[in-house]
C-alpha cells in the first residue's frame, strides 16, 4: 500500500472528474482557497466523531438532511433558518417520542457538487455538458454556463462560510433552546394532521421545564436543554477543493478536512482503487460511504479497512440506498459480512436515491410511500439481525415544493410541475419531512416493544 499524502489521490482512478478546462485557473483558485480560513474546526470534527461513537450503543440517532444540491441563487438567510427549523423540529419529535438523543447533520454549507450518470444532456436537440453542481458549472443551459469553471469553487467556499456563520449566530443567540420552540416557524405544518400532536408535545415539554425552573431556580439542567450542536456534511466530490481545505495538525499529527464536519463518498465514486476512497482514507473526519445495489460486499470490506484501519468507532457511516425493491436482497448479507469481520460501522438509511424514477412525462420524482417503505424495511432488517439502525439521510427543503408524490397532501403526477424547483433530485417538502419523522417514531417505538 502506498503512503498517503495530500496528493496521493492523483495516482488513482478519478471517477466523476469535473472536467476543468483551464489548468492555470484551477491552480490559481486552489491556491486562493488554501490560504483561506477553515470553514469548520478541528474540535468540532472531533466532537462529531465523539457523538457518533455513541450511536453504536443505540442511545443516539442521526438525522442527516437538506438540499439535494445547494445553489448560489437560493442563498438567503430565511431559507437557511427554515432548514435549521426542520432539523430542530424533527429532533425534538424523535427524542420526545423515542427517548433517543439526536445528532443533527445538515446537507448544507458545502453541498455544491453532484455526480451524474450521463456526462452530457440534450436540450433543444443540442448537446451540453451535464450540470454538476454550482461549484463546477451553472444550471443555465448554454455552452459557456455549462463549461466547468474552477473559479466557481471560490463562490462555493464563500457561501459555505456565510451559511455556517449564520447558523452559528442563530444557535449562539439562544434560538435553538427548547423554551423557544414556538418561534421555530410552525406555519408550514398548520395543515398537517400531526400539527395538534406536535403542538401538544412542545407544550408538554415547555410546561415540564417551567415546573423544574419554578421548583429549582438553581437547576443547571435548563441550561443543557439547548439544541446547540449542529454539524455540516457534503459529498466530497471535488478533490481539488477538499485537498485545498485539508490541513495537517501538528499537535494531533493528523490531517483534518476543514470543508465540513462529515464527508461522504458517493455510490458512483466508492471504488477501493479510486481517488475518492484514497483521499478520505487519510483524513480524520467521519466518513460516509453510500451503498447502492451495485455494491460488491467484499470490496466494501476492503474500503472500510482502508479508510478505518484502526476500526475506530464513530468513523464510518454506511449509508444504504438500495431502494424498497432491493433492500431485502442486499442489506442482510452485507450486515452479516460486516459482523463477521467485527467492523465498527454506523448504519444509516438513505430512502431517497434508490427510489427515484421518471413518470410518464419524464419528470424525475419519488413517492412518499416508497420512501417510508424503505425506512420500514431498513428498521425491520436491523432488528431481525440484532444490529443498530443508526440514522436516516434524506433530501428536503423548507419550501412547499411539489417534487415528491404522495404524503398527506397527496401530490399527484399532474401537480409535480406546480412547484418543481430542485436543481437536481426531487426533495421532500416541509410537510412531508414532518410526516416522515412521525412514521419513523412509530417504527422505532414498535421495534423497541417487540424486543
Amino acid at each position: 500500500m502506498s503512503r498517503w499524502s495530500l496528493e496521493s489521490w492523483k495516482n488513482f482512478i478519478l471517477d466523476q472528474a469535473p472536467g476543468w478546462q483551464d489548468s492555470q485557473d484551477l491552480k490559481k483558485t486552489t491556491n486562493q482557497i488554501r490560504k483561506k480560513p477553515p470553514i469548520v474546526f478541528k474540535d468540532e470534527i472531533k466532537l462529531l466523531k465523539k457523538r457518533l461513537s455513541r450511536v453504536h450503543d443505540g442511545n443516539y440517532f442521526i438525522i442527516q438532511g437538506g438540499d439535494c444540491a445547494e445553489t448560489f441563487s437560493d442563498f438567503n438567510g430565511e431559507l437557511i433558518k427554515n432548514k435549521l427549523n426542520i432539523l430542530l423540529q424533527m429532533s425534538v419529535l424523535l427524542s420526545y417520542k423515542t427517548s433517543l438523543k439526536t445528532i443533527r447533520i445538515g446537507r448544507i454549507a458545502g453541498q455544491f457538487a453532484k455526480p451524474r450518470t450521463n456526462p452530457v444532456e440534450i436540450f433543444n436537440n443540442m448537446e451540453f455538458p451535464s450540470y454538476r453542481g454550482d461549484a463546477i458549472n451553472s444550471l443555465d443551459c448554454n455552452l459557456k454556463s455549462r463549461t466547468p469553471n474552477p473559479l466557481r469553487m471560490l463562490e462555493a467556499y464563500n457561501q459555505s462560510v456565510y451559511t455556517l456563520n449564520l447558523i452559528r449566530s442563530i444557535i449562539n443567540s439562544g434560538y435553538t433552546n427548547i423554551l423557544n420552540a414556538n418561534e421555530w416557524d410552525l406555519d408550514f405544518i398548520k395543515q398537517s394532521p400531526q400539527v395538534r400532536e406536535y403542538n401538544e408535545i412542545i407544550s408538554k415539554i415547555q410546561q415540564t421545564l417551567s415546573f423544574i425552573k419554578t421548583v429549582n431556580r438553581k437547576s443547571e439542567n435548563i441550561k443543557n436543554l439547548e439544541l446547540y450542536e449542529f454539524f455540516t456534511s457534503h459529498e466530497g466530490l471535488i478533490l481539488d477543493y477538499e485537498q485545498a481545505l485539508t490541513k495537517y495538525d501538528a499537535l494531533d499529527k493528523k490531517y483534518y478536512d476543514h470543508s465540513g464536519h462529515m464527508i461522504w463518498v458517493g455510490d458512483r465514486t466508492r471504488s477501493v482503487n479510486g481517488s475518492h476512497v484514497e483521499f478520505v482514507s487519510g483524513i480524520e473526519n467521519p466518513i460516509g460511504i453510500k451503498l447502492g445495489p451495485s455494491i460488491d460486499k467484499y470490496e466494501l470490506i476492503e474500503i472500510i479497512k482502508k479508510v478505518n484501519p484502526n476500526n475506530e468507532k464513530g468513523k464510518i457511516l454506511l449509508i444504504t440506498r438500495f431502494g424498497a425493491q432491493s433492500i431485502e436482497d442486499k442489506l442482510p448479507e452485507i450486515i452479516q459480512l460486516i459482523n463477521k469481520h467485527e467492523l465498527n460501522v454506523i448504519w444509516m438509511c438513505d430512502p431517497m436515491h434508490g427510489n427515484t424514477f421518471k413518470n410518464d412525462q419524464g419528470i424525475k420524482t419519488r413517492h412518499f410511500n416508497t420512501i417510508t417503505k424503505e425506512i420500514e424495511l431498513f428498521m425491520k432488517i436491523h432488528k431481525k439481525m440484532k444490529s443498530i439502525a443508526g440514522g436516516i439521510h434524506i433530501e428536503f427543503t423548507s419550501e412547499n415544493v411539489t417534487e415528491c408524490l404522495g404524503g398527506f397532501q397527496n401530490i399527484e403526477n399532474n401537480e409535480l410541475l406546480n412547484r418543481y424547483e430542485t436543481a437536481c433530485d426531487p426533495r421532500l417538502n416541509n410537510q412531508q419531512s414532518l410526516e416522515l419523522i412521525f412514521k419513523l417514531n412509530d417504527l422505532i417505538i414498535k421495534g423497541s416493544k417487540d424486543v
